[in-house]
């Protein structure tokens, strides 16, 4: 089928991705493609790997939208009910066979006004010849107009003011009012007109409640062509008396949800309440049955539009939370180190992989004034932007070791500045080492899980006395240990995004596992034994989407004469050392961000 670009049609996809962020996506083309990547010319991309490539595409048939299954493998499913093929109806859920995967909802954004048009254009056929100067060809033009307006680029209070006016006109009311409901769903004056066009103060008006209420009790418009004939309780209401008001017209605004066209707006079925269209007049006014249809399909198209607009606004509230969190991914990724320091005593490389745009886990390298060479890991607990916050912390604070600072007393004071502020809610793991010339290794682990250290072709986990993480005991003191090490022995650092990785059973990959991987490695280059670790973890999960941040850090002692036969092992920048690595961890780093 070749693709065809349907301008004028509103159907929506609200986008939910694993970790809660919401996206909206207008279905403009038939086939539109969903799927992995890109290369398959998909309209809306999901970044799951056990997504398909070619996974579903909708198809627009008779102004119907049908899902149809293209190839996912875990099956296609509406509702929770696998399909093939089917129609979709607005509200219906679309998943992919994965408990923690993308969900998509169907909306058509437009309402039942704009379809109600036709049937209205059959009753004036017959009503306008019979009225007195052209009144129901008058009223016509401006349901038309109105209804136009929904597909204008004109600001969207410029839209609503119009169609306000409209309403005004058509009920010869006095004053127009449109009341916006806000999330607790509490009334608030949007606009404000009076016969005309003229603007009005929204604060000079004073809708009657009781009128209001009333319709959002009974779930209807309430129109009453005049109020001496009307209810008791509407005749003694306060506003209505002290006003002197002789109409009055409330008509609540829906969502449309599944709206069947052969209904009213009265009784089609609702979804969000939106707010309401309220008219009035100081004057009797008398409204036929087919002004009370205009009316109808004017209030469809204002829950149209006013649906419309929220859907914009969360798209541009997604946007700018989104420009934010790649401002703070940026930032993150500048304070990694951009290139190791090429020390006498060491060669080191690293990598890390966020599980969201945003992780909380880092790892730094920086030489001292003493020729010693500092390193260090950290896990902050949580994700997104408020861990991203404390790692940027954390960062600052242990650098200033670069100015002699003993780390022990560093230590002990970020925890205390941590636990003094307990309701930032976090803390962080930390592994921090000092390497001088002469291999002697000073290090300090807070909670962290034990590196491994290959000695000799044999990976054990040599770092396992220590503290609490930082930020989480007020009491807990900080000192530093020391271990000697000899020649080419390697530090494998990492964070539990490595040992917790998970696969598609949920079973873990486990410290047991990467020691196992890490004996018997030959005095290979730094690089390699990354690439080996990061493929391994790869292999295992198997494509299943992980719920932490993966980083690695690896440290070689040299000693200061076997420079020159080892100079193969520095890896020059974390650009290089990522580029290693398999090109299937590239592309999960980059779905999960």
């Amino acid at each position: 089928m070749s693709e065809t670009v349907l301008p004028g049609e509103h159907a929506v996809l609200e986008v939910v991705s694993p970790d809660g962020a919401r996206r909206y996506v207008r279905v403009m083309q038939s086939p539109f493609l969903i799927g992995r990547g890109a290369e398959t010319g998909n309209h809306l991309q999901l970044s799951d790997r056990r997504i398909s490539r070619n996974c579903a595409a909708i198809v627009i048939e008779a102004n119907r939208y049908y899902m149809e299954d293209r190839g996912q493998r875990r099956g296609l499913f509406i509702n929770g009910e696998k399909v093939e093929s089917r129609e979709l109806l607005n509200g219906d859920v679309v998943t992919f066979g994965l408990e923690d995967s993308y969900e998509i909802l169907f909306r058509l954004s437009s309402g039942s006004g704009e379809e109600s048009i036709p049937r209205l254009l059959t009753r004036i056929e017959h009503i306008t010849s019979s009225e007195p100067n052209g009144g129901g060809l008058r009223k016509l033009n401006l349901l038309l107009e109105a209804t136009s307006l929904l597909h204008s680029q004109l600001p969207l209070d410029l839209v609503l003011g119009t169609m306000l006016d409209h309403a005004v006109s058509v009920t010869d009311a006095d004053r127009g009012l449109l009341l916006e409901a806000d999330p607790a769903g509490a009334l608030r004056v949007k606009l404000a007109r009076r016969s005309g066009g003229l603007r009005l103060p929204p604060e000079s008006l004073t809708p009657s409640q009781t009128a209001i209420q009333l319709a959002l009790r009974q779930h209807s418009p309430v129109i009453t062509e005049d109020l001496a004939q009307a209810d008791m309780d509407l005749q003694a209401a306060q506003s209505i008396v002290a006003q002197r008001l002789r109409a009055v017209v409330v008509i609540p605004l829906w969502a449309m949800t599944r709206a069947n066209t052969q209904e009213s707006l009265v009784n089609v079925k609702r979804g969000e309440f939106l707010g309401v269209l309220y008219l009035d007049s100081r004057r009797p006014t008398a409204f036929s049955k087919l002004d009370r249809q205009i009316l109808d399909a004017l209030a469809a198209d204002a829950a149209s539009i006013l649906d419309n607009a929220r859907l914009v606004e969360r798209e541009r509230e997604r946007q700018r939370l989104e420009q934010e969190i790649n401002i703070a991914r940026d930032i993150l990724q500048a304070l990694l180190p951009r290139n190791f320091p090429n020390t006498p005593n060491c060669c080191v490389t690293g990598v890390n992989f966020p599980c969201l745009s945003v992780g909380g886990d880092y790892f730094d390298v920086f030489p001292l004034s003493d020729g010693r060479t500092a390193f260090v890991i950290a896990d902050v607990s949580g994700k997104g932007l408020g861990a991203a916050i404390l790692t940027t912390m954390l960062q600052g604070a242990l650098s200033g070791m670069t100015l002699g600072t003993d780390p022990a007393r560093v230590f002990n004071h970020v925890n205390r500045f941590l636990c003094d502020h307990s309701e930032v809610g976090r803390y962080a793991t930390v592994f921090f080492g000092l390497l001088d010339h002469d291999g002697h290794l000073e290090f300090i682990n807070a909670g962290h899980p034990s590196p491994f250290l290959i000695r000799r072709g044999m990976a054990e986990e040599a770092f396992t006395e220590g503290s609490f993480p930082v930020g989480l005991v007020p009491e807990a003191q900080y000192t530093a240990a020391c271990l000697k090490l000899e020649p080419g022995d390697t530090l494998v650092l990492f964070t539990d995004g490595v040992t917790e990785a998970m696969d598609p059973d949920e079973q873990l990959f486990g410290a047991p596992r990467l020691r196992q991987l890490l004996t018997g490695q030959p005095e290979c280059p730094l690089e390699h034994l990354q690439k080996c670790v990061l493929e391994a973890v790869e292999n295992f999960t198997r494509g299943a989407r992980q719920a932490d941040d993966l980083t690695l850090l690896i440290v070689r002692y040299r000693a200061t004469a076997a420079l020159a036969t080892t100079d193969r092992d520095v890896p020059s920048s974390v650009s290089d050392s990522s580029s290693a690595a398999p090109a299937s961890v590239s592309s999960r780093s980059a779905a999960s961000s």
